[in-house]
């Protein structure tokens, strides 16, 4: 079995009770970063003048599959350097979970793309792209970095809230997408640093990132919970 400081198992996002492989599992999945990417679909949604809930849902939900499970497992597998959550899983398990779940968030959006929002489709090829660019460092690495980071899984999301509502593109749209893309790139400039001095045991330096890091998480998270309510109570 691997052991504690092989992974990433001891981080402030990860359960500090259960077994070993479900606090790792729980690890992998980033919760408190993939909360942050499903609200800037959410955010996106709302901008929207009329709702229409199960679509925001779905895009929340894809953002969860593809993001929070699928992405954070293909750089799980494709990172270049040590295995970040160790070997808890094999590459199989990991490769099926993969495969699974990013299946299933296409079919979801492969369902309002040919029903309702046929604009959904370019989004969904450039999340895809990302995905397997970003997260596996093909073509050289090129896309391994902040600021596609930020587009990915900043931008993008948002604006595939908005364009799952409403099949189209405005000025708000990419402003508010121009923002959490920001918000994005805020998160991974802090969250490199922070990885390397908690490797290194500089715990006083990584202690005022991982403060950073949880006030980004936790405030944009509440945001789109406040946008939210303020939607449903309008409705």
């Amino acid at each position: 079995m691997t052991a504690k400081n092989e992974t990433r198992i001891n981080e402030w996002f990860v359960p500090k009770f259960g077994p070993a492989k479900f606090r790792v599992f729980v690890g992998l999945l980033f919760l408190p970063y993939t909360g942050m990417c499903i609200s800037f679909a959410v955010i996106g949604s709302l901008l929207a003048g009329d709702i229409a809930w199960d679509r925001a849902g779905a895009i929340a939900l894809i953002y969860a599959l593809a993001l929070g499970v699928s992405a954070h497992i293909a750089d799980s597998i494709g990172s270049k350097k040590a295995k970040p959550w160790g070997s808890y899983f094999t590459k199989s398990q990991l490769l099926a979970l993969m495969v699974v779940t990013l299946v299933a968030a296409y079919a979801i959006g492969t369902y309002y793309i040919v029903l309702f929002v046929p604009l959904l489709a370019v989004v969904a090829v450039l999340e895809g792209f990302f995905l397997f660019a970003y997260n596996f460092e093909t073509f050289g690495g090129r896309f391994h970095n902040n600021f596609w980071f930020a587009v990915s899984w900043g931008a993008l999301p948002a604006l595939a809230g908005y364009v799952m509502q409403t099949n189209s593109v405005s000025a708000i749209a990419l402003a508010v997408s121009a923002a959490t893309g920001f918000v994005s790139y805020l998160e991974i400039r802090m969250s490199r640093p922070y990885k390397e001095l908690k490797k290194g045991g500089e715990d006083e330096k990584a202690k005022r990132l991982e403060n950073g890091l949880k006030a980004i998480s936790v405030s944009t998270i509440a945001f789109a919970l406040a946008m939210l309510a303020y939607r449903i109570i309008l409705s």
